[in-house]
């Protein structure tokens, strides 16, 4: 497993995987953590071209960064689990949602999309980054994670996820965004059969109010709630995140 990955909580405890965003760590998770893992054994992971989490030599599509959650789960001998993912994570959810359903019961997917952007804005980034490094990248990306009320009143929080993302390895955040560009899963959304959370941030100017409330209309047994953050919602307002996110995950199934 070539995968860089974490394991937190009680080992009897039902598994949840946590996949990050774009130009994030497993670190972002942190005001997750405590409530998390008094209900799950928690797994976080860095994507793929994040953290020590390497590129194939064939790079990286949607469906790359979907068959590694389930080379972990398979790693770790796990039959099923429950799943959160933001923004790419999100969307990796989504695809274990229509492509994996029986490894997962219930799965939550924050500020994400079935398609995010446009191909041709991804491969620009992709090229700049390359080019320039992630500095061009980093020097713009509070104003879209976060609203101006958060980033004045946490300024130590942003600088560290921004930092982060400054320390991003240029080709990893490149190939990601490369697989963002021909992600799609517009016309699967009626297939993905799984209970599913979609989440919004009400200033989220990436993923929409619009796309969660899309998302809950199209796919079965799926449902969405609005949180008062831009696209960073688990940082932003981590109480509101962690309560919405337990009571679906831990609500009996009535299926």
């Amino acid at each position: 497993m070539d995968l860089e990955y974490r394991l937190d909580g009680p080992e009897e405890a039902p598994l949840l995987v946590l996949s990050n965003s774009l130009g994030t760590t497993w670190q972002m998770w942190q005001g997750q953590m405590a409530d998390f893992a008094r209900h799950f054994r928690v797994l976080r992971y860095n994507t793929r071209g994040h953290g020590h989490s390497p590129v194939p030599d064939a790079g990286i599509t949607l469906d790359t960064l979907g068959q590694d959650v389930i080379a972990l789960l398979d790693h770790l001998d796990v039959e099923r689990a429950c799943f959160c993912g933001i923004s790419l994570g999100g969307m990796t959810g989504m695809w274990l949602n229509r492509h994996a359903p029986s490894r997962f019961s219930r799965l939550v997917v924050a500020n994400t999309a079935a398609r995010i952007g446009e191909a041709k804005g991804w491969q620009q980034r992709a090229g700049t980054v390359r080019q320039q490094g992630m500095a061009p990248v980093a020097s713009t990306a509070a104003e879209r994670w976060f609203t101006p009320a958060y980033r004045q009143s946490n300024p130590g929080m942003v600088k560290l996820l921004i930092d982060g993302l400054a320390d991003t390895p240029a080709e990893g955040y490149a190939a990601c965004c490369e697989a963002l560009a021909t992600a799609d899963l517009r016309q699967e959304v009626a297939a993905m059969l799984r209970p599913m959370l979609a989440i919004a941030g009400e200033d989220d100017p990436v993923t929409t109010v619009q796309d969660a409330r899309w998302l809950a209309a199209q796919a079965k047994q799926t449902e969405s709630v609005t949180l008062p953050s831009s696209h960073l919602s688990n940082v932003a307002c981590p109480e509101a995140f962690n309560q919405q996110v337990l009571t679906f995950l831990t609500r009996r199934s009535t299926t």
